[in-house]
Protein backbone atom coordinates (compact mmCIF):
# COMPACT_ATOMS: atom_id res chain seq x y z
CA UNK A 1 0.00 0.00 0.00
CA UNK A 2 1.27 3.04 -0.74
CA UNK A 3 2.07 5.82 1.79
CA UNK A 4 -1.86 6.97 3.00
CA UNK A 5 -2.30 10.35 5.13
CA UNK A 6 -5.27 9.83 7.97
CA UNK A 7 -6.72 12.14 10.23
CA UNK A 8 -8.65 11.08 13.48
CA UNK A 9 -10.25 13.34 16.08
CA UNK A 10 -11.32 12.52 19.91
CA UNK A 11 -7.80 10.04 18.99
CA UNK A 12 -6.25 10.29 22.55
CA UNK A 13 -8.91 7.37 24.34
CA UNK A 14 -11.69 4.73 23.74
CA UNK A 15 -12.28 4.28 19.91
CA UNK A 16 -10.71 7.20 18.56
CA UNK A 17 -7.44 6.12 19.94
CA UNK A 18 -7.73 2.43 18.71
CA UNK A 19 -8.81 3.75 15.16
CA UNK A 20 -5.21 5.90 15.42
CA UNK A 21 -3.13 2.42 16.71
CA UNK A 22 -5.14 0.28 14.09
CA UNK A 23 -4.63 2.68 10.99
CA UNK A 24 -1.05 3.18 11.75
CA UNK A 25 -0.42 -1.25 12.16
CA UNK A 26 -1.80 -0.71 8.46
CA UNK A 27 0.68 1.70 7.43
CA UNK A 28 -1.01 5.02 7.50
CA UNK A 29 0.84 8.72 8.34
CA UNK A 30 -1.31 10.10 11.07
CA UNK A 31 -2.72 13.55 12.14
CA UNK A 32 -4.39 13.09 15.76
CA UNK A 33 -6.40 15.83 17.38
CA UNK A 34 -7.93 15.68 21.08
CA UNK A 35 -8.88 18.13 23.71
CA UNK A 36 -5.82 16.88 26.27
CA UNK A 37 -2.02 17.02 26.44
CA UNK A 38 -1.89 13.21 26.36
CA UNK A 39 -2.42 13.50 22.69
CA UNK A 40 1.01 14.36 22.44
CA UNK A 41 1.94 11.33 24.03
CA UNK A 42 0.02 8.89 21.64
CA UNK A 43 1.65 10.96 18.76
CA UNK A 44 5.31 10.04 19.98
CA UNK A 45 3.73 6.06 20.30
CA UNK A 46 2.37 6.75 16.48
CA UNK A 47 4.92 8.94 14.93
CA UNK A 48 1.66 10.98 14.03
CA UNK A 49 1.30 15.15 14.07
CA UNK A 50 -0.60 16.23 17.27
CA UNK A 51 -2.78 19.17 17.37
CA UNK A 52 -3.98 19.95 20.86
CA UNK A 53 -7.62 21.40 20.42
CA UNK A 54 -11.61 20.87 20.29
CA UNK A 55 -13.30 19.35 16.97
CA UNK A 56 -16.15 22.33 17.44
CA UNK A 57 -13.00 24.88 16.11
CA UNK A 58 -12.81 25.11 12.77
CA UNK A 59 -9.58 26.81 13.61
CA UNK A 60 -8.12 23.72 15.59
CA UNK A 61 -9.52 21.42 12.64
CA UNK A 62 -7.72 23.70 9.77
CA UNK A 63 -4.09 23.62 11.80
CA UNK A 64 -4.11 19.67 11.80
CA UNK A 65 -5.01 19.35 7.61
CA UNK A 66 -2.91 22.09 7.07
CA UNK A 67 -0.24 20.24 9.51
CA UNK A 68 -1.04 17.09 7.38
CA UNK A 69 -0.72 18.50 3.88
CA UNK A 70 2.50 20.36 4.51
CA UNK A 71 3.88 17.04 5.66
CA UNK A 72 2.84 14.29 3.67
CA UNK A 73 0.83 16.35 0.62
CA UNK A 74 -2.31 14.39 0.78
CA UNK A 75 -5.73 13.06 3.13
CA UNK A 76 -6.74 10.12 2.28
CA UNK A 77 -8.95 9.25 5.43
CA UNK A 78 -10.79 11.52 8.12
CA UNK A 79 -12.03 9.48 11.31
CA UNK A 80 -15.03 11.64 13.07
CA UNK A 81 -14.70 10.78 16.60
CA UNK A 82 -15.72 12.95 19.15
CA UNK A 83 -17.11 12.97 22.99
CA UNK A 84 -20.85 12.60 24.00
CA UNK A 85 -23.48 15.17 24.25
CA UNK A 86 -24.74 16.41 27.25
CA UNK A 87 -27.63 13.61 28.37
CA UNK A 88 -30.93 14.25 30.72
CA UNK A 89 -34.84 14.78 31.12
CA UNK A 90 -35.79 15.91 27.66
CA UNK A 91 -37.49 18.50 27.97
CA UNK A 92 -35.06 19.52 31.40
CA UNK A 93 -32.07 19.80 28.40
CA UNK A 94 -31.00 23.68 28.04
CA UNK A 95 -30.78 25.39 24.64
CA UNK A 96 -27.49 25.51 25.30
CA UNK A 97 -27.11 21.58 25.71
CA UNK A 98 -28.61 21.72 22.33
CA UNK A 99 -26.45 23.66 20.22
CA UNK A 100 -23.08 22.43 22.23
CA UNK A 101 -24.47 19.08 20.91
CA UNK A 102 -24.92 20.42 17.37
CA UNK A 103 -21.62 21.40 17.30
CA UNK A 104 -20.33 18.59 19.23
CA UNK A 105 -21.58 15.79 16.54
CA UNK A 106 -22.87 17.24 13.31
CA UNK A 107 -21.40 20.56 12.51
CA UNK A 108 -17.57 19.32 13.29
CA UNK A 109 -18.61 16.67 10.33
CA UNK A 110 -19.53 19.43 8.11
CA UNK A 111 -16.43 21.63 8.99
CA UNK A 112 -13.65 19.23 8.68
CA UNK A 113 -15.38 18.07 5.29
CA UNK A 114 -15.40 21.50 4.16
CA UNK A 115 -11.77 20.88 4.66
CA UNK A 116 -10.90 17.97 3.51
CA UNK A 117 -13.00 17.59 0.41
CA UNK A 118 -11.33 19.96 -2.20
CA UNK A 119 -8.04 18.18 -1.23
CA UNK A 120 -9.72 14.48 -1.74
CA UNK A 121 -11.52 15.83 -5.35
CA UNK A 122 -8.03 16.81 -6.15
CA UNK A 123 -6.69 13.40 -5.30
CA UNK A 124 -9.77 11.74 -6.66
CA UNK A 125 -10.16 9.42 -3.81
CA UNK A 126 -10.69 10.19 -0.08
CA UNK A 127 -13.00 8.02 2.27
CA UNK A 128 -14.48 9.59 5.63
CA UNK A 129 -16.18 7.65 8.27
CA UNK A 130 -18.03 9.14 11.10
CA UNK A 131 -18.33 7.52 14.59
CA UNK A 132 -22.23 8.00 15.47
CA UNK A 133 -24.68 5.62 17.95
CA UNK A 134 -26.85 3.13 17.68
CA UNK A 135 -29.20 5.46 19.19
CA UNK A 136 -29.18 7.20 16.01
CA UNK A 137 -32.11 5.23 14.25
CA UNK A 138 -33.43 3.86 17.54
CA UNK A 139 -33.98 7.12 19.49
CA UNK A 140 -32.99 6.61 23.11
CA UNK A 141 -34.56 8.57 26.29
CA UNK A 142 -31.29 7.93 27.64
CA UNK A 143 -29.17 9.85 25.05
CA UNK A 144 -31.88 12.41 23.74
CA UNK A 145 -29.62 14.94 21.99
CA UNK A 146 -27.18 12.07 20.80
CA UNK A 147 -30.10 9.84 19.13
CA UNK A 148 -31.72 12.99 16.74
CA UNK A 149 -28.65 14.70 15.99
CA UNK A 150 -26.76 11.84 14.71
CA UNK A 151 -30.00 11.06 12.99
CA UNK A 152 -29.22 14.42 11.44
CA UNK A 153 -25.85 13.06 10.85
CA UNK A 154 -27.26 10.00 8.72
CA UNK A 155 -29.16 12.05 6.46
CA UNK A 156 -26.14 14.22 6.04
CA UNK A 157 -24.14 11.54 5.08
CA UNK A 158 -26.40 10.16 2.72
CA UNK A 159 -26.48 13.83 1.22
CA UNK A 160 -22.47 13.70 1.11
CA UNK A 161 -22.25 10.39 -0.43
CA UNK A 162 -24.39 11.32 -3.26
CA UNK A 163 -22.94 14.61 -4.06
CA UNK A 164 -19.26 13.54 -4.27
CA UNK A 165 -19.16 10.08 -4.83
CA UNK A 166 -18.45 10.59 -8.88
CA UNK A 167 -15.19 12.74 -7.36
CA UNK A 168 -14.30 8.94 -5.67
CA UNK A 169 -15.06 9.97 -2.20
CA UNK A 170 -16.85 8.05 0.44
CA UNK A 171 -18.72 8.73 3.59
CA UNK A 172 -20.02 6.33 5.69
CA UNK A 173 -20.83 5.96 9.65
CA UNK A 174 -19.85 3.30 12.20
CA UNK A 175 -23.14 3.02 14.55
CA UNK A 176 -21.64 1.27 18.00
CA UNK A 177 -23.59 -0.14 20.49
CA UNK A 178 -22.11 -0.44 24.22
CA UNK A 179 -18.62 -0.65 23.65
CA UNK A 180 -15.93 -1.75 26.89
CA UNK A 181 -14.78 2.42 26.67
CA UNK A 182 -17.58 3.11 29.02
CA UNK A 183 -18.27 0.28 32.31
CA UNK A 184 -22.39 -0.96 31.41
CA UNK A 185 -23.87 -3.02 34.19
CA UNK A 186 -25.23 -6.75 33.71
CA UNK A 187 -28.88 -5.69 33.21
CA UNK A 188 -28.12 -3.97 30.02
CA UNK A 189 -25.50 -6.95 29.05
CA UNK A 190 -28.49 -9.04 29.26
CA UNK A 191 -30.51 -6.56 26.31
CA UNK A 192 -27.73 -7.36 23.75
CA UNK A 193 -27.65 -10.97 22.11
CA UNK A 194 -24.35 -11.35 22.41
CA UNK A 195 -24.41 -11.00 26.31
CA UNK A 196 -21.13 -8.47 26.50
CA UNK A 197 -19.74 -5.30 25.12
CA UNK A 198 -18.09 -4.92 22.19
CA UNK A 199 -14.62 -4.20 22.35
CA UNK A 200 -12.85 -0.83 20.83
CA UNK A 201 -10.75 -2.60 18.41
CA UNK A 202 -13.68 -4.31 17.16
CA UNK A 203 -15.10 -0.56 16.25
CA UNK A 204 -11.52 -0.07 15.16
CA UNK A 205 -11.39 -3.07 12.51
CA UNK A 206 -14.72 -1.63 11.21
CA UNK A 207 -13.72 1.53 10.62
CA UNK A 208 -10.32 0.59 8.87
CA UNK A 209 -12.48 -1.72 6.61
CA UNK A 210 -14.35 1.02 5.42
CA UNK A 211 -11.45 3.55 5.14
CA UNK A 212 -9.76 0.94 2.85
CA UNK A 213 -9.95 -0.54 -0.66
CA UNK A 214 -11.82 -3.35 0.36
CA UNK A 215 -15.12 -1.11 1.08
CA UNK A 216 -14.74 0.62 -2.16
CA UNK A 217 -17.99 0.34 -3.46
CA UNK A 218 -19.90 1.65 -0.01
CA UNK A 219 -20.81 4.86 0.70
CA UNK A 220 -23.81 6.70 2.36
CA UNK A 221 -24.29 3.71 4.44
CA UNK A 222 -24.80 3.61 8.92
CA UNK A 223 -23.08 0.48 9.49
CA UNK A 224 -24.23 -1.26 12.93
CA UNK A 225 -21.55 -2.69 15.17
CA UNK A 226 -23.95 -3.42 18.36
CA UNK A 227 -23.80 -7.35 18.96
CA UNK A 228 -27.56 -7.13 17.91
CA UNK A 229 -28.54 -4.64 20.37
CA UNK A 230 -31.07 -2.76 17.70
CA UNK A 231 -34.10 -4.48 16.57
CA UNK A 232 -34.46 -2.60 13.05
CA UNK A 233 -33.78 -4.35 9.90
Amino acid sequence: MPNKAAIITAAGKGMGLACARELYTRGYKLGLLARSESINEVAKELSAIAVQGSVTSKEDLKRLVDAMMGAHGRIDVVVNNTGHPAKGELLDLSEEDWHKGLDLVLMNVIKLAKLVTPIMQKQRSGAIVNISTFAAFEPSLSFPISSALRAALGGFTKMFADRYAADGIRMNNVLPGFIDSYEINEQIKKTIPMHRSGTVQEIAQTVAFLSSQEASYITGQNIKVDGGLTRSV
